[in-house]
């Protein structure tokens, strides 16, 4: 039960320390860039994040013993994400943590497919397509910049 309110604990954390990357953000720079015609509007995202961790942590909570190992590196490189992309503003550096995020990440579906977790599996999919829809739009602006 340690380890199931733990990485629960560790969600939530990754989720604060992602959010507070907004404060040390220069937004202008960002705004500046050439975005895909797919980028939303950045509303979109603050829509969507709660609810992706959310599940992240449901899931979390119901897999633990399962995808502990996976999980928490992968919520290291979520968290850094936004300071790497945002802050720091090294766009091919945030590329390929999103990469690696996204790999660790396909690993856990597996786990999860292969324990027959698909109650689970179903749950934490959204997150690793909009992790890919993420990978894109980082793309795009690597390309179009």
């Amino acid at each position: 039960m340690i380890l199931k309110i733990t990485l629960i604990i560790l969600t939530l954390l990754a989720s604060f320390l992602g959010g507070i990357s907004n404060q040390f953000t220069d937004w202008t720079w960002y705004e500046l860039l050439n975005k895909s015609e797919l980028n939303p509007p950045n509303y979109v995202f603050g829509l969507v994040w709660p609810i992706l961790y959310l599940l992240m942590a449901i899931v979390s909570f119901l897999n633990s013993s399962n995808i502990y190992r996976l999980y928490i590196i992968q919520l290291i490189l979520n968290s850094a994400w936004s300071w790497i992309f945002f802050v720091l503003q090294l766009t091919a550096v945030a590329f390929l943590d999103i990469l690696i995020l996204i790999a660790l990440n396909v690993g856990i579906l597996v786990k999860l497919f292969v324990t027959k977790s698909l109650i689970s599996l179903i749950l934490y999919l959204p997150y690793v397509l909009w992790l890919s829809f993420a990978a894109f739009l980082n793309l795009s602006i690597l390309i179009l910049n």
